[in-house]
């Protein structure tokens, strides 16, 4: 077996491979830039080489400088992970010519399915189902509309080489192709150095289902069950289970025979993945083959308990496949959810900053047999930088059915602790709570339809938000009673009043009375009763106990409800607190909520307080994200119209284009092109009539 590996990669996948070459007692070198000099995958590493500056194209992108770190570092074998140099068809070639073994597939399989042009006409020509398109390179935008009109719209333009929804853009008209094909081009060329484009008919609201393949040396290809992606955002995946709730035996059998196909035709060895989109019907056509190890790997593996990063080095060294394709069983259902450095309150868009606090779930089997995983590249105190992409972690849940596995997930994402940037998990906890999600109704089109004005956070029905008000208001009872050396009855007032405002929402706030039984305090329980109104009319007219335990160190409070006799439901509920010098913030599956408490006589005159105003920014163009301004569309005292592009930020490798949000003349250009962007910063003003 190989004696020492390098990984040419970095953050949670490299933390990964690291993990099961540990298991098979093999040594390993990392790699870093300046941005990741501290990173956690240089810390579990058994050594470490410096590559250069922070940009991915001074480091992670050059392969002459990893050939010599692996040649310095005496390494056998190199793992590229995933991104980066892993579907680059030459570099296993120059590291053959090392005398370095590349843990991955050959030159020719990534070349041929790494082309997407060239890799429908295999799939073609291997009896693959394939989408209808135009199979070959779209030299201009003119060209591109002429193509696009005859396929028949709506049509999806896509960058030959590449994946992870870089250089893709979706067209319903001539006007958009003509933007997109630009777009996906210079985005293609960045994020892969290959900006051909071509283009295929779109096929609308698929599920996006892929099989796991296993192939080595020796002609041996098995298919290890079916991941289903079709929670996507922008064409990047956001949740991903195994297997899909969709498919049948007799549809994942078609689907894996055809992968093993394709893999055979292309002489494929290593792990990999063949992508399919699959319509209401079950028809499935060909997307594209994955010639490395995917992000999503690690629910296959909860569901298969096989290790594919140990295949694949066991692959690579030359040893044939110890498992054949009746041994392959699915168990249970996994989840994987991705963590991102991102504001999903604001379309998304990308956050840097220092993790401030950073304390997810434990990694563990529960007493209900459920299992909590956490893959990831940082710790507490470690930076998000503009740099790469915006992961911070792969939260996965296994349950022996899909309603345990949801259950377990939901949980985890309650549990974890994440401060000092944005982050997306309010979001996933919102979309595990839909129902659609929870039945398994989803398609490609899931986040569109669900979120149609973009994601606001929930809004809770009347009945749940008394629920939500009361704990809030137990909350407050217990933190005000550490104010007093000796808790006194009497000092607390019987009668409260709580406003909720719901977080980026443009919801009114909602405000509840309620009374507490101040002859039955017992902290940390607390008697609450709502007082009777138009709602609370169908609510029983008695106390209900509400039980508070606090966890400090993960700002967590956990409300044990003792419900009976009252139409409140008896649950335990988990929530984030935020104590605030003005207010309490709650934070609960998607529900976030800023909360005033008062006491009755206070409540009386907060009604006079005058509201905060805000000031208006409506003349500027606001820096949403921090990043590169690579173009600016617009001149000073020019007349623009509303919608129109006015400059074009590169953020996490991704191209952001900004528009007028209504007719103006841009009366200051304040930055130029390659200036450097900090979050809210004003790159332009208008002046409207």
């Amino acid at each position: 077996m190989f004696k020492k590996i390098l990984i040419a990669n970095r953050g949670e996948i490299a933390c990964r491979i690291i993990k099961t070459a540990k298991k098979m007692k093999i040594k390993t070198v990392a790699v870093f830039s300046d941005a990741d000099r501290y990173a956690e995958h240089v810390r579990l590493a058994d050594e470490a080489v410096y590559l250069g500056p922070s940009p991915a194209s001074e480091s992670y992108l050059k392969p002459d400088l990893i050939i010599k770190a692996c040649k310095e570092n005496k390494c056998d074998a190199l793992h590229p992970g995933y991104g980066f140099l892993s579907e680059n068809s030459s570099f296993p070639e120059s590291l053959n010519k090392a005398g370095i073994t590349f843990i991955g597939p050959s030159k020719s399989a990534i070349a041929s399915m790494g082309d997407k042009i060239e890799s429908k006409k295999i799939a073609k020509s291997a009896n693959v189902n394939t989408v209808p398109g135009h199979i070959g390179i779209i030299k201009n935008k003119n060209e591109a509309i002429k193509i696009a009109d005859e396929i028949g719209y709506p049509v999806m333009i896509k960058a030959s080489a590449g994946g992870g929804g870089k250089g893709m853009r979706i067209a319903f008209s001539n006007k958009q192709v003509e933007d997109s094909f630009e777009r996906a081009s210079s985005e293609a060329l960045k994020s892969f150095g290959d900006k051909r484009i071509f283009i295929e008919k779109f096929i609308t609201k698929p599920r996006h289902i892929e099989i796991q393949i296993l192939a080595d040396n020796f002609g041996n290809v098995i298919y290890l069950g079916e991941r289903e992606c079709s929670i996507q955002r922008r064409n990047q995946k956001v949740i991903e289970e195994a297997p899909s709730p969709f498919l049948d035996e007799q549809t994942r059998k078609k689907m894996g025979d055809q992968a093993v196909q394709l893999s055979r035709r292309v002489g494929y060895s290593s792990a990999g993945t063949v992508e399919f989109i699959v319509d209401k019907d079950k028809n499935f056509y060909f997307l594209e083959m994955n010639t490395r190890l995917q992000v999503e790997h690690p629910v296959t593996e909860l569901i298969t308990g096989i290790d594919l990063v140990e295949q694949m080095i066991k692959i690579a060294y030359g040893k044939k496949l110890e498992i054949n394709q009746n041994d392959v069983r699915l168990n249970g259902s996994a989840i994987e959810t991705r963590i991102y450095a991102e504001n999903p309150y604001k379309n998304f868009l990308p956050s840097i900053g220092r993790l401030t606090k950073y304390n997810p779930p434990k990694e563990k089997q529960h007493s209900d047999g459920t299992i909590t995983r956490n893959d990831t590249g940082v710790r507490e105190g470690d930076e998000v930088s503009m740099f790469y992409d915006p992961m911070i972690a792969k939260l996965c849940s296994w349950g022996k059915t899909r309603k345990l596995s949801i259950n377990r997930m939901e949980s985890a994402l309650d549990n974890f602790l994440l401060e000092g940037i944005d982050h997306n998990i309010s979001f996933l906890s919102a979309i595990l709570a839909n129902k659609r999600f929870k039945s398994g109704d989803i398609n490609t089109a899931f986040i569109e339809e669900e979120f149609k004005e973009g994601f606001q956070g929930i809004i809770p029905n009347k009945n749940f938000e008394w629920t939500l008000g009361s704990l809030v208001l137990a909350h407050h009872i217990c933190e005000i009673s550490k104010n007093f050396d000796i808790f006194e009855h009497d000092q607390i007032s019987d009668e409260w009043e709580v406003y909720l405002h719901y977080n980026q929402s443009t919801h009114n706030p909602s405000k509840l009375k309620y009374m507490i039984n101040k002859d039955n305090l017992n902290l940390p329980f607390v008697c609450i009763k709502p007082m009777p109104n138009q709602i609370t009319k169908r609510l029983n007219d008695e106390f209900f106990t509400i039980e508070v335990h606090q966890d400090f160190i993960k700002k967590l409070a956990t409300f044990k409800i003792n419900a009976q006799g009252s139409s409140i439901k008896a649950e335990n509920i988990q929530c984030r607190v935020y104590n605030k010098i003005t207010n309490i913030e709650f934070e609960y599956r998607g529900i976030t909520m800023s909360a005033n408490v008062f006491p009755k006589h206070v409540a009386y005159y907060h009604k006079y307080m005058k509201p905060i105003k805000n000031i208006d920014k409506s003349n500027l163009l606001i820096c949403p994200m921090p990043g590169k301004l690579i173009k600016i569309l617009v001149k000073e005292n020019q007349i623009i119209e509303e919608g129109q592009s006015l400059c074009v930020v590169e953020a996490m490798k991704m191209e952001n284009t900004l528009v007028a949000p209504k007719q103006c003349t841009i009366k200051k250009i304040n930055n130029k092109e390659g200036d450097t962007l900090s979050v809210d910063q004003v790159i332009m003003e208008f002046s409207f009539k």
